[in-house]
């Protein structure tokens, strides 16, 4: 660490402009000796330096650190501007540099956080803000919900639940919460808890698409198959929340619903991809043809030469009953 720590204060003071050398006599030529090799963090450092040297936010940001050390806002702006720029490992040390001199932050926490996240080291995520929340209380929402996100995200849905239950008795009127742990509960394959969840943030946030959608997942979890459909219309085209039902009862193993849902989205939209892919799947699974013989519907012209046919042609054949048949008619009208 003390080693990454020289590196990245050197890069945080290095100047604006790229100085000239004094051309020097050439020196006597030295005995061979073994040249340590640059590593990979030499380079990424390096390539981080020449492009900070001909970037001018990259340049005013680093004289801004070196001006202000213990300026926050420069550090994590800066973190994040090399982040946004490919330089995910130097953006990475910038943030632990920050949080080994200002561990109170919860800024500072926060940015190291998401920048663990997004190289990759989750754990190391999770355990950073434990540790951070046992030393203190949480002053928001924030830092349980990112707990919680982060051990959802580990595959640790018992242990994210506390999290994000924990973050919502913070903000009750949170519709993002209230959606997070309602994911949570879904995962854990109780859709009927999560259900509640979903419809409470859609409460908060009607027009929220998300919510929307996981609810219609959830309750196609709990088997209300046409509850679950009317909820993905009311965000997308009927092909596509039959074909989304479609894909939830195969991964139940429900392939004969499943093919029925598919049909029904194909007849709405035969070329629709999302439907055709899930049809080559439960084909797949259940060996059956992956085809359709879906029924056209009968076209406007169509009907349209039926009624001229009315017009002009004259009565069909059988059109006037025979006197058996009128006596029959009347016959069963009166027995009704």
């Amino acid at each position: 660490m003390k080693l990454f720590a020289a590196i990245a204060l050197a890069l945080l003071a290095v100047s604006c402009v790229r100085q000239t050398r004094a051309v020097r006599a050439p020196a006597a030529r030295p005995t061979a000796t073994a040249v340590a090799r640059p590593t990979v963090w030499d380079h990424q450092i390096q390539n981080a330096i020449d492009a900070g040297d001909g970037d001018y936010q990259l340049r005013a940001l680093r004289e801004k650190v070196a001006a202000d050390p213990a300026a926050i806002p420069a550090r994590l702006a800066l973190a994040q501007a090399y982040s946004g720029r490919g330089y995910h490992d130097v953006a990475l040390e910038i943030c632990r540099l920050a949080a080994e001199r200002f561990p109170e932050s919860g800024e500072v926490r926060l940015a190291l956080t998401r920048t663990l996240r997004d190289t990759g080291r989750r754990a190391e995520a999770i355990q950073g803000m434990e540790a951070f929340l046992k030393a203190r209380p949480p002053t928001g929402p924030e830092y349980l919900s990112w707990l919680g996100i982060l051990r959802d995200e580990s595959g640790l849905w018992p242990l994210g639940e506390p999290a994000h239950r924990q973050a919502l008795e913070l903000a009750p009127a949170s519709d993002s919460l209230h959606n997070n742990l309602g994911y949570n509960l879904l995962m854990q394959a109780k859709p009927a808890e999560a259900a509640a969840e979903f419809r409470e943030a859609l409460k908060l946030n009607p027009h929220s698409e998300t919510a929307r959608h996981n609810l219609a997942l959830a309750l196609a979890g709990q088997g209300s198959a046409a509850e679950a459909v009317a909820a993905w219309q009311a965000v997308t085209d009927p092909a596509t929340a039959h074909s989304n039902l479609a894909a939830v009862l195969i991964e139940k193993g429900n392939f004969p619903e499943a093919r029925q849902e598919l049909q029904v989205a194909l007849g709405y939209n035969k070329s629709h991809i999302a439907a055709l892919k899930n049809l080559e799947l439960v084909s797949r699974l259940d060996g059956r043809p992956a085809a359709f013989k879906l029924k056209p519907a009968e076209s406007r012209w169509t009907r349209m030469k039926a009624g001229f046919r009315g017009l002009f042609v004259g009565p069909l054949k059988d059109s006037q009953p025979d006197a058996a048949k009128t006596a029959s008619a009347r016959a069963a009208g009166e027995e009704k």
